[in-house]
């Protein structure tokens, strides 16, 4: 082993080379004496070395010089030191680094479909497109003794443009009940709405204003069935009523995730992103800045008081674009399917002599179901592959599961003084269905308020307690 130093200056000034000494522990090691140095001549090579460095300095000085002066301006710049001033205590003062850094500035982007956008991108193209809603109505209840109460509510959600003429989709909840409603976009300006339809089934509206001369800017509707799980998603809304064009982010976290809202089954988007009160109706969207969802829950507990965060949930666009059309242009979404029959559950009807099933307690005249031949007393069983063991379930199984539209056949299984019979049925339109006043359900009589929560929250509870011990046609319902 041997370690190398390098000497500048050898015996043999001469020859200029470099020579290496050996570590003194090795064999033979005899040191040697330094050679004799000239007075005169180490002088000398002093006074030349300091004009050489002097020389250096000075054209290093203004070779820097002029390299800085032909760079330009744009560009991050050199942190800046400031000077803290002492204190009146004579405590010394210190320096603060400061960032050079120029602002950032965006440049204006569309949403093509084919670019991924940044998040600052995605709001940039998107938030003259968002709106929040507020609006007010009368709901009603009941008291403590069952009798019906009225007063005044209010609500806040969000929506999004769907054309530049003023169209404007949201969730029914939002406006359920209301007889004023408010857009404001992002540049302030406020527009009174017009409610053109709602379904609660869907949870879907759409809202129209008159914009006059100026021309809205509408979103770009995307493809739900493009996501994958990990993608980054965000929506831009309303949260609590007061925090209007909030931008939050997250990720796809679940696809076709099934949760049930009030009786209603709903195939859902889960997601991180944060949704708050008053985010209902607000679109979600792709990081491409296309509209791939309607944002519309927020679970913050499982049922039994153990709290979560970072669900929340939207409808895929996919599931409800025709319904929204189909609103546009008939005020209504005329493709739901229609039996025409009244029905409760079958065990609340001993005459039936069935435990479960769905009763037909009345089967309108002229309705698909009577031109398939069934009749009151009769008592469904099946609809289709799908087992009916009460009156919920053939509500769900004709709307709420979005299995079938007007127009389709199925075949129906039902029961008549104890023997068992089939017959196909054709829906029909929610157009043929006649209007009839019926109770306003727990959805419709929701407080407006966007999830927020209140002594009168739970009317739709209370109407079915005193309907069950004083027989207000308890247990009834229509397909």
């Amino acid at each position: 082993m041997y370690d190398d130093y390098n000497y500048s200056g050898s015996q043999d000034q001469s020859s200029g080379e470099y020579h290496y000494s050996y570590r003194s522990d090795a064999s033979g090691f005899q040191p040697q004496p330094p050679a004799p140095v000239n007075p005169r001549k180490k002088r000398a090579g002093k006074i030349v070395a300091a004009v050489l460095c002097g020389t250096l300095l000075i054209g290093g000085a203004f070779g820097a010089g002029w390299y800085i002066n032909s760079q330009p301006e744009s560009g991050p710049a050199a942190p800046t030191t400031e000077e803290v001033q002492p204190d009146d205590s004579g405590s010394a003062g210190g320096e603060l680094q400061v960032s050079g850094r120029t602002e950032s500035k965006l440049d204006t982007v569309s949403v093509t479909g084919s670019k991924k956008l940044t998040f600052p991108e995605v709001y940039q193209a998107n938030v003259d497109s968002c709106v929040s809603i507020n609006s007010s109505g009368v709901s009603t209840g009941y008291n403590i003794f069952g009798q019906p109460i009225q007063r005044q509510s209010v609500s806040s959600g969000s929506g999004f443009i769907l054309t530049a003429d003023g169209y404007i989709a949201t969730n029914c909840h939002v406006i359920s009940g209301a007889t004023e409603v408010q857009i404001t976009l992002h540049n302030g300006k406020t527009y009174a709405a017009e409610v053109v339809g709602s379904d609660a089934d869907y949870d879907i509206a759409v809202l129209k204003v008159d914009p006059g001369e100026d021309k809205l800017t509408p979103v770009v509707l995307g493809s739900s069935a493009a996501l994958n799980v990990g993608e980054d998603v965000s929506t831009i809304g309303n949260p609590l009523g007061e925090l209007t064009f909030s931008m939050s982010k997250g990720i796809v976290s679940c696809l076709d995730r099934e949760i049930n809202l009030q009786g209603t089954p709903f195939n859902m988007i889960q997601t991180d992103t944060l949704i708050n009160p008053g985010n209902s109706g607000g679109p979600l969207f792709n990081c491409y800045g296309e509209v791939v969802g309607i944002v519309t829950a927020k679970t913050s507990s499982d049922g039994n008081g153990s709290a979560a965060e970072g669900l929340g949930f939207a409808i895929p666009i996919d599931d409800v674009l025709d319904l929204i059309k189909d609103i546009i242009e008939n005020g209504q979404v005329t493709s739901r399917a229609y039996m025409g029959v009244t029905q409760g559950d079958a065990s609340r009807f001993p005459e039936s002599g069935m435990r479960s099933g769905s009763y037909l307690v009345e089967v309108l005249k002229g309705g698909p179901a009577e031109k398939a031949g069934l009749q009151a007393g009769d008592v469904i069983t099946m609809l289709g592959t799908t087992t009916i063991t009460s009156a919920d379930d053939l509500s769900s199984a004709v709307s709420s599961s979005k299995t079938y539209k007007a127009g389709d056949t199925v075949t129906v299984t039902y029961v008549r003084n104890g023997k068992v019979y089939t017959t196909e049925l054709t829906f029909g339109s929610t157009l043929e269905k006649p209007e009839e006043p019926t109770p306003q359900s727990a959805q419709s009589q929701q407080d407006l308020t966007d999830g927020y929560e209140d002594g009168y929250s739970d009317y739709g509870n209370m109407e079915d307690f005193f309907n069950q011990f004083f027989g207000s046609g308890y247990g009834r319902s229509a397909a």
